[in-house]
């Protein structure tokens, strides 16, 4: 096996798939952990107040205030999980692309 620019060119963006597909799946593990086997919530819950305005009606009550965030925390599990499923769908092919450009040169 001789070296050539175009061999490091392969292994490095063979390295790079296969790096970008590994991120990606921890961060799947890591998003059903935390919502499925430790249910981890992602904000720390204090105390909420009814919001007034200056008449002193309330504009957004405690509940309100809760399920907004539950909302939230839901719509940002679903962004990580999107990011990780790109990097997947991204990063096996420039992987396996690369990777078997190499296998077949080196026979």
């Amino acid at each position: 096996m001789k070296f050539s620019l175009r061999l490091l060119y392969l292994y490095l963006f063979s390295f790079v798939g296969l790096l970008i597909t590994v991120i990606g799946s921890i961060q799947i593990v890591d998003l059903t952990l935390k919502t499925y086997v430790f249910q981890v919530s992602e904000y720390s819950s204090y105390p909420m107040m009814d919001i007034k305005d200056e008449k002193g009606m309330v504009t957004m009550s405690a509940a309100d205030q809760q399920k907004q965030q539950e909302a939230e925390a839901a719509n940002q599990r679903k962004r990580n999980l999107s990011n990780s499923l790109a990097m997947i769908l991204i990063g096996s092919p420039l992987y396996l692309y690369h990777w078997k450009t190499i296998k077949k040169e080196n026979k």
